[in-house]
Formats: C-alpha cells, structure tokens, sequence
C-alpha cells in the first residue's frame, strides 16, 4: 500500500452521469481532469446502479443538449454495429432495443459503459481526462472558504489530489460532509421552503427510498433458483402501515389512487411491444428486435415498486450505512426468491424458476446491479434553492415554470418521490418544462467547489424532478463549463454568478460552442406533460403528502 499526491486543473469525484458530462465538457474546453469513480464502471444510475433511462416527452426533440444526444445516438449505434438486430429495427432511427415502457431508449447497462467509454476516450488519449477507479473519498482538508485537498482510498492506497477547483459529482454528497460545505439532508419544513407539500416538521431521516437493482432473464422449463436469504420471512410477514400487504407480493400502491393494486410480472406474450405488465415496464432487451437464431429470450430490468428499501436511510444522524445497503440487498434477493417459488403465476401456478439472473449484465459476481440506485443525496445550501412552487403546476396554474435569466440547462419530471424513510408515501406532482439556474449551483459560502448530482440547490421535494438522467448529465454540463470558463480566466464561480455579462458569456458558450440549451421555447415552456405530442410514459398521482404512523 502506498500513498501518492497528484494535481490537476479541475477534480470530479464521482463518475455517474453528472461526473462524467462535467469531465467530458471541461475537458473539451482545454481543461485537465481528473475524474474518480468508486466502482469499475463510469455512468453512475444508468451502468452502476442499472437504471434505464427516465426521460421526458421532449427527449427525441431538437431541445435536449447536443451531449445527451450523442449518448442516446451512440448506444442505438452500438447495437447496429455489434447486434444481430432485425432489419425492421435496424433500420428504425428511433431504435429501442428493450422496448421497455418506461423509455424510448431501453438498453442493457453494459453498452451505455462502453459508449461512455467511447466518449471519454480522445480525450484520455490527448491527457485531458485521467481516470482513476475503484478511488473512494475519505477525506478533505479546506483553508477557510475553499478545499485544499481530497483524499481517496483506493485499491493500491491512499491518493491526494489538489486542484484549484472541485467538483463534487458523488451519489451522496460526500465531500459536502467531508469538507464541512454548509448542506441540507432530507425534508425541509413548510415553514422554511413555503412549499405547500413540504412536511410540517423538517426531518433529515425523510428521505427517498432506495432500490438494488437487478436484470433477468425467463427460460420456462429450466430452474435458476436462489437460496432462500436469511431475511426472507421478515419481508414475507412484515407490513409496513403505509404499504396494502407485505412487499413480497404482487400488490404495490396505485400512485393515480393511493391504494393498492396488483400488477404481475407477467400478464400477456412477452412478444407484444408494450403491455402494462412489470416485464415490460422495464425490458432492455426485446428478442423481436434481433434475430432469434441467436437472442432468444428478453431481459428486463427490476427497479419495481416492490424492491423499494424504505426501512432505514443511508446518511444522517444515527445511521448504520452498510447495514440499510446489506439490507436493501437481501430484500431484492428475496423478491427474486419470492418470484421463482411462491409467486402467482399469470397461467395458475405457483413460482417461475425460469427467471434467471445475468450477472454478465451487471459486471457483478451475483447479478445485482453494482451499487444501490439512490434516489437522494445531501444537498448544498445554494446561493439559489429551487423550490415546488417554481415548477409544479399545483403551483404555477397555466404559467409554465418560473423563468431563470440565469439558466444554465433544461430538464423535465414529475416531481416523483418513493417511499420514504419516515413512513412517507408517494408524493407525484406535474410540473412543467423547468430550467437549471446557475444560482442552484453554487454554495453559498464554499467558493472553489461545485456540485454535479443529486447535491445541487434543490429541496426534498424538487429534487424529485431534478434527478433523474438528463437533468443530471445538464448539470454535469453546466458545472463543466463554468469550471472551464474559471480556470481560464482565473476567477471563481461566485463571480460569475455576480456578473450578468459573464453569466451571458457562460450561457453563449452553452448555446454556442457546447449546443447546450438554457431555456425552453414559449410553446414547449406552459405545456403539461400529459398534454405533450407522444409523450414518454410518466407517473401521475394525487397531489398528496401522507404520512402514516
């Protein structure tokens, strides 16, 4: 074990998607950079943690940022180079692979890996973006306002990175806690945000459940049956007051409705392109897409309801990290062992032993995704907080979304909140089209670093809307250029925040240079989602807030 001490123009901590559109666009601007990721894979929610894309209606428009574009492009492309796709899909410049509900790019998280790797790769190539991986931060050391240093632990021992400007890309917020950035975690009160489905008492033990993600496959006739795990009966038994029967089952909460409702794994023929089973909610590889000589089964993903792990948070006062992360695992394992051996069958029977984990998908001896998908991060006290009553249409009536003349990216979903670790149910409120303020970027007193995830200047409730994969691969851009935009003409993000013209200066080398949008177009910006030409699928449920003790 050794100990090193490296350098570099701009620090990432954290290679999920908003750590690696910040690498990538600083780098592209003339930026060195270093990036860390805590496992072998880069791509955080969409490869990591095994979450296909949730998107917006508007995703296949002109109006999305010409870097996420290039992603979706390039993971249709690596399908049409490597796959045995039919010449019906082949051809279809919309290609989805999955034909999943949930998105119109439902793909196996492997292939997004490899293209963010054929990303990142002119640049690794040219020393603009060093990578280091399996890399964990541990520490921080900060003089006054700024962070002097990071600390990562690593597999071959500990690296310090000193950099003039940091960004923290991590999934939990991490260096916000290590470097002592003022940060908020949880739900704010109703009395500190205004926001009419904020809860009455502030509580930073509130917080969106988590899911360990994992694909599989159906092979009828054969048996790939887990061991039982050690906590299947509590799962078995246990009820929680807010959930209609225990979570092995098929029954989940009608989020339209606020009741239970039973929705099986399997309902109709796996061949149909869309059903309302949980198969197709999630399917990443459809075999009516390639040719069946050699694809012959489907593989969907399970990110259900069901595997939602709402018994105990990840951060705060009191938690036990690895022991909430050992349990989320065991209640997806349970669910799968569940589903091959108890669960009714949509032809009468009991138990589908066919169903078979790819761990070959997942890059993970046991099939599960390789980290937990997390919903919720520590959050900066910005300079600027986004509030519900800046996007939700239970707000806003039929103006559309506040307008921000510092925008910086666009984004769009539902205010969408799982479960939650205090006994919270669903909360699903319609918004608009939103904007990405610079202001929500910036801490208020930390001057040289910038979050690049779940971390930004939003609240309980709003981050419900800002996190899911191309708002975050926005923010990533955003961070990106500002840092560029710092490092080239020595100065900070604070003032550039403070200038109007260099505000406009980074705005024009979104638009401009990077092909970034910063606001919506006037017919897109009061449309509601459901009222959206084709739109993507979307949750929608009461505007409610309840809390079950």
């Amino acid at each position: 074990m050794t100990d090193r001490e490296l350098s570099a123009g701009l620090l990432v901590v954290g290679g999920g998607l908003g750590g690696v559109a910040a690498a990538m666009t600083a780098a592209k601007l003339g930026c060195q950079v270093l990036l860390t990721e805590e496992t072998d894979w880069l791509g955080g929610q969409l490869t990591a943690q095994a979450v296909p894309s949730d998107e917006h209606p508007w995703i296949e428009s002109p109006h999305i940022s010409s870097g996420y574009r290039e992603l979706r492009t390039r993971i249709r492309d690596y399908y049409r180079r490597n796959y045995p796709l039919t010449a019906e899909a082949f051809a279809e410049p919309a290609l989805n692979p999955g034909l999943g509900n949930v998105s119109r790019l439902c793909h196996e998280p492997r292939v997004a890996v490899a293209v963010i790797d054929e990303l990142l790769a002119p640049y690794i190539s040219a020393g603009r973006i060093t990578v280091l991986y399996n890399h964990v931060p541990t520490a921080a050391t900060t003089d006054g306002d700024r962070v002097t240093s990071v600390t990562l632990r690593g597999p071959d021992g500990r690296t310090t990175v000193t950099a003039p400007l940091v960004v923290d890309a991590t999934e939990l917020g991490d260096l916000l806690e290590l470097a002592g950035v003022e940060h908020v975690l949880g739900a704010e009160a109703q009395s500190e945000t205004g926001e009419q489905f904020a809860a009455d008492v502030a509580d930073p033990l509130d917080q969106q459940a988590i899911t360990w993600c994992f694909p599989l496959e159906y092979r009828p006739g054969e048996d790939h049956t887990i061991e039982r795990p050690a906590s299947y009966g509590h799962w078995q038994t246990h009820v929680d007051p807010f959930w209609p029967g225990p979570q092995l089952s098929w029954v989940k909460i009608d989020i339209k409705t606020m009741g239970g409702r039973e929705n099986r794994i399997f309902e109709v023929d796996q061949d149909l392109p869309h059903a309302a089973d949980l198969w197709h909610f999630r399917r990443i590889r459809a075999r009516s897409q390639f040719d069946r000589s050699l694809i012959d089964t489907d593989i969907s993903l399970v990110n259900w309801p069901n595997v939602d792990y709402w018994e105990a948070a990840l951060v705060g006062p009191g938690t036990d990290k690895d022991r909430a992360l050992q349990r989320c695992r065991e209640l997806s394992l349970s669910y799968l062992h569940w589903m091959q051996t108890e669960a009714p069958r949509h032809d009468g029977g009991t138990g589908y032993p066919g169903l078979k984990l790819r761990p070959d998908l997942t890059g993970t001896a046991d099939g599960l995704a390789k980290s937990a998908y997390i919903r919720e991060s520590r959050r900066i006290r910005a300079r600027f907080t986004v509030l519900e009553q800046h996007v939700a249409v239970a707000d806003r009536g039929d103006a559309g979304a506040a307008f921000f003349a510092d925008g910086v990216g666009v984004g769009h979903y539902n205010i969408d909140l799982h479960p939650s670790t205090a006994g919270i149910n669903y909360v699903n409120l319609e918004v608009f089209p939103f904007q990405i303020p610079l202001g929500a970027l910036i801490p208020q007193r930390m001057r040289n670093l910038l979050p690049a995830n779940k971390n930004i200047g939003t609240t309980h409730l709003t981050n419900g809307c800002y996190r899911l994969h191309p708002v975050e691969w926005s923010i990533g851009e955003a961070v990106g250029a500002l840092a560029a935009q710092c490092l080239r003409n020595a100065t900070e993000p604070h003032a550039v925040a403070d200038s109007a013209q260099l505000t406009e200066d980074l705005q024009r080398t979104l638009t401009g240079t990077l092909g970034v949008p910063v606001k919506w177009p006037d017919d897109i910006a009061r449309t509601r989602p459901s009222q959206a030409a084709n739109p993507t699928p979307l949750h929608a449920a009461p505007e409610s807030r309840v809390k079950v003790s």
